[in-house]
């Protein structure tokens, strides 16, 4: 971590073991909140605990910048080479 960073974060309790966190603050519509606070309630976690977990799930799911999905190359077949589908995609396409 550079000591920008390190002098930014602060020191943050997590299961166990000290973590480094960075403060942020967000707005969020009333009934938002609400079922925030149910959920924490319910659940005995903190709201910046499902917060965070909610947006680290949410950008794993999501693509940024060009980047492919984790799903995408999954069901590769050896025998087709996604190189070659894309070809016979754009001759097919060029056809039009």
């Amino acid at each position: 971590m550079h000591q920008a960073d390190l002098q930014a974060s602060v020191p943050y309790f997590v299961g166990g073991t000290v973590d480094r966190v960075r403060k942020t603050t967000i707005y969020l519509p009333p009934e938002l909140e609400s079922r925030l606070a149910r959920t924490a309630e319910r659940s005995g976690r903190s709201r910046a605990a499902l917060i965070r977990e909610a947006l680290a799930d949410y950008l794993d799911s999501t693509t940024v910048d060009g980047a492919l999905p984790p799903s995408v190359g999954m069901g590769d077949n050896p025998a087709t080479p996604a190189a070659s589908y894309r070809e016979r995609l754009e001759r097919g396409w060029s056809r039009r």
